[in-house]
């Protein structure tokens, strides 16, 4: 475990760019665990490069990357002196596959050392990164960089993590390391995965690096108990997230049950058995509409450590998403508008997926159905095995042709959303299609988007991290720190 106390609040790592550098740093300054998304990184540093990297910030980090040839090839290739031009697309970048390209594996490395790096700055507090199993071609090279930058804690959700605590530890040894590939079609005993050697990607040189603790992030006791007993190395602690909280959500228990709105219909079964969790003898936390000082309070009492707050934080001034999206989603909680809606289909994982009505946005049928569909990211496609027994791609938001020559089903396709771009245009970074259209916001958020505007102090229009936690923490009457072997107590 690290040398800092565990926090009371964990930052919830909200991608693509939510948590952002920005929001982690000032989360950690405020005295609690800021958290950055892993997801779409590589692209992030890319685009981020193009338009002109405001403050130069990408730069910097990339000034103190332990491998400088690869930090001036990615710095040639996509940094535009002032920018590109607003009507120009980005320049593309290769997509996530098993075996990335030499290009594409510098990217992830160098993208989550930024990302870590920038969080780091100005203080000597932990910083975690939050990846998804779901998204596994991308995981090692990513998980590397984020380690090469000093990352303390690595969070991942959505799925079953079961190998990543021993793919943390052979890391910290400088040893290649392997994953296994979710394959769709596979026969029985067939297996595909994807491998990364640090030796070989820094040239025999691997600067010495500290395995950071691994926080799973499960909504049943089943699961964390599994994960306790049978990861691949040691699981440090849980985050037990509800259906209320935002991005991906566990779908329910059982089989899948919508209501008259078309939402997923979750019952007493799909609530976590927290003596269960405690029983572990683990730390955890607990997420999803907990951003109330009574609500901490109750998870305390209740065994947790403490909790992991994202909306809150995700519709905050450091937040990485558009100030003008931050802004409308402020002012329709202040006016009593905001209304989130769990879409069982929207996701091309097939996890509910919690989207944000908003106009202009793809909440809107029409601006959905009008949207020309492209799969040019490629986070959340699904590996298949191919007849010649080889790896393919696919993607049931991509052109639906394009997903039935691949084997794909029709079912499989209706409702869903291009989740990539949506999550790009969230943050100003946009895509410009090849018809000229702009990509249009997908915005995720948890129910608690209906009450953010209880941030806002008298005649403000916006919040900052610090106004959250100042919220969050206001009847906190002293703390007894958790450390590795002690008591495991906040009082609040």
């Amino acid at each position: 475990m690290t040398s800092f106390p565990l926090p009371t609040i964990i930052q919830g790592g909200m991608g693509a760019g939510v948590s952002s550098w920005t929001l982690a740093n000032a989360v950690c300054k405020a005295g609690q665990l800021g958290v950055v998304s892993g997801t779409a990184l590589d692209v992030l540093l890319a685009r981020r490069l193009q338009v002109g990297d405001p403050g130069g910030h990408m730069r910097r980090a990339l000034s103190h990357f332990p491998i400088p040839g690869v930090a001036q090839r990615i710095i040639d290739r996509y940094f535009v002196e002032g920018g590109k031009d607003k009507d120009k697309p980005f320049k593309p970048k290769p997509v996530p596959s098993m075996k990335p390209s030499k290009l594409l594996e510098e990217l992830l490395v160098a993208s989550n050392f930024v990302e870590v790096y920038l969080a780091k700055e100005g203080h000597d507090r932990p910083v975690g990164i939050n990846y998804l199993e779901k998204i596994q071609a991308p995981n090692l090279p990513s998980i590397f960089g984020a380690m090469l930058a000093g990352v303390s804690y690595v969070l991942m959700g959505a799925g079953i993590p079961k190998s990543i605590p021993g793919i943390l530890d052979k890391l910290a040894n400088k040893e290649s390391v392997d994953l296994r590939i979710d394959v769709q079609g596979t026969d029985p005993g067939e297996s595909f995965s994807t491998t990364f050697d640090p030796q070989a990607f820094c040239d025999g040189n691997v600067p010495d690096i500290n395995r950071p603790d691994f926080l799973a992030i499960v909504s049943s006791a089943t699961l964390a108990s599994m994960l306790a007993r049978k990861a691949s190395g040691k699981v440090n602690g849980f985050i037990i997230e509800g259906p209320t909280a935002g991005g991906h959500n566990a779908p329910p228990r059982g089989k899948m049950q919508l209501s008259v709105e078309g939402e997923p219909i979750y019952s007493d079964r799909d609530e976590c058995d927290l003596k269960a969790i405690s029983d572990l003898g683990l730390p955890f936390w607990l997420a999803g509409s907990y951003a109330e000082p009574e609500r901490i309070a109750e998870a305390i009492e209740m065994g947790a450590v403490g909790v992991q707050i994202g909306t809150a934080f995700a519709f905050c001034e450091e937040s990485g998403m558009s100030a003008e999206l931050r802004n409308r989603s402020v002012e329709m909680s202040r006016q009593g508008n905001a209304k989130v809606f769990t879409d069982p289909v929207a996701s091309p994982t097939g996890f509910p997926f919690k989207v944000l009505g908003m106009e202009h946005t793809q909440s809107e049928e029409s601006v959905y159905l009008d949207r020309t569909r492209i799969c040019d990211l490629g986070y959340l496609r699904h590996a298949y095995k191919k007849e010649n027994g080889k790896v393919g791609w696919r993607c049931p938001s991509e052109p639906i042709d394009d997903y039935l020559k691949k084997g794909g089903k029709i079912e499989d396709t209706v409702g869903r959303k291009c989740v990539c771009n949506g999550l790009m245009s969230n943050i100003d970074l946009g895509q410009i299609q090849q018809d000229g259209r702009l990509e249009k916001p997908l915005i995720t958020s948890g129910d608690d988007v209906a009450d953010v505007a209880r941030f806002l102090k008298p005649g403000a229009t916006s919040y900052t991290a610090m106004d959250v936690i100042e919220y969050l923490t206001r009847d906190i009457e002293g703390t007894i720190n958790i450390r590795s072997g002690s008591q495991a107590v906040n009082k609040l």
